[in-house]
């Protein structure tokens, strides 16, 4: 680059974009790199505070600012995911679909310690919805040198950083537990609020059954919508330490794989993982699903419904960030539960 007096840079091209700000009205680019400075242009430049500007003189071991965002774009960019055109030097990827957002958090730490260059995305572990914005890309000079973004591929690796994983919708059993509600004591208040939780993400309910405290009851239920075709199965009261609470038992004898009994989140921590020997979750819910806006259920059903395992060393990590503050107007997942860093 070459540094210019506005001035004298009448009939050269520009090599960056130049933006304007008008406080709380615009942010945008009033010239963009390519442009040819024009001798009307000098008012515009010396009001944005532009006395200076650098024109672009070729150079075969540098890249501009817009081909490198391009290059960290790459190392970004996975499926069902769409960029942006380079904009003041920075280019960000958008959802093309629902689904969960993986990062790979370690290689993503690796790329920005480089320095002279920058990639931010959303957290890792949540759903978004098509037209969300998931990560932008830039480098920090006007130039940067090739090696630089050479080493950048290298530290990256050949995998991009993010994956998106569409969602799948399934169809879900509910077997209900507890006395009070078998024996119509209480309305079963559970059922609806799981019907409506899973059809924000398209899930529709193909089978319910009300059981006793009873584990043979409650293993019979399992097995017989499993056999039905339900593809997760969501077990809700019985899951406290309480002598009439029998559905882990239950679940287990199902023929389940218990991956984990609790779970380090409130509200949550009573929540059971569990798979069937066929690879379908059972969870159990513990009550609090029932009655709190969000709790472990919804930091695990992203990951079921785009197929992802739910391991016990996932759900040990969910300490650090899985105290949920009940916010009066909960904004879930632009918050910070479940996202220990």
């Amino acid at each position: 680059m070459k540094l210019l007096r506005v001035q004298d840079a009448v009939g050269q091209v520009l090599c960056h974009d130049i933006t304007r700000i008008v406080p709380g009205v615009t942010k945008d680019a009033v010239f963009r790199k390519g442009h040819i400075i024009r001798e009307e242009d000098i008012p515009m430049l010396l009001s944005v505070g532009k006395e200076h500007v650098y024109i672009w003189e070729n150079h075969a071991g540098m890249l501009h600012e817009n081909e490198a965002a391009d290059i960290l774009r790459g190392l970004c960019q996975g499926a069902h995911m769409h960029a942006s055109s380079p904009k003041e030097g920075k280019i960000e990827l958008t959802a093309e679909t629902d689904g969960l957002l993986l990062v790979d958090t370690e290689r993503l730490r690796a790329v920005n310690a480089l320095g002279d260059m920058m990639i931010a995305t959303r957290a890792s572990g949540f759903p978004v919805r098509a037209g969300d914005k998931l990560c932008g890309t830039r480098v920090i000079p006007l130039v940067i040198e090739k090696e630089k973004m050479e080493r950048a591929v290298q530290t990256a690796g050949s995998e991009p950083l993010l994956r998106l994983l569409p969602f799948r919708a399934r169809p879900f059993g509910v077997v209900t537990t507890g006395s009070e509600v078998y024996h119509g004591r209480i309305e079963d208040a559970f059922t609806p609020v799981l019907v409506r939780k899973m059809a924000e993400y398209g899930c529709q309910m193909c089978a319910h059954t009300v059981c006793d405290d009873d584990p043979a009851q409650i293993t019979d239920a399992i097995r017989r919508m499993a056999a039905d075709g339900a593809e997760l199965i969501l077990c809700t009261g019985g899951m406290s330490v309480d002598p009439d609470d029998r559905t882990p038992l239950a679940i287990r004898n199902a023929g389940a794989n218990i991956i984990s009994y609790g779970a380090p989140v409130l509200p949550g921590a009573m929540f059971l993982m569990a798979y069937l020997p066929d690879g379908r979750p059972v969870c159990g819910l513990p009550g609090c699903v029932m009655y709190a806006g969000r709790t472990v259920f919804d930091l695990v059903l992203p990951r079921l419904l785009a197929d992802v395992p739910v391991t016990a060393a996932w759900l040990s990590g969910l300490g650090h960030g899985g105290l949920c503050l009940n916010c009066p107007v909960c904004h879930f997942p632009n918050c910070g539960f479940g996202k220990g860093i």
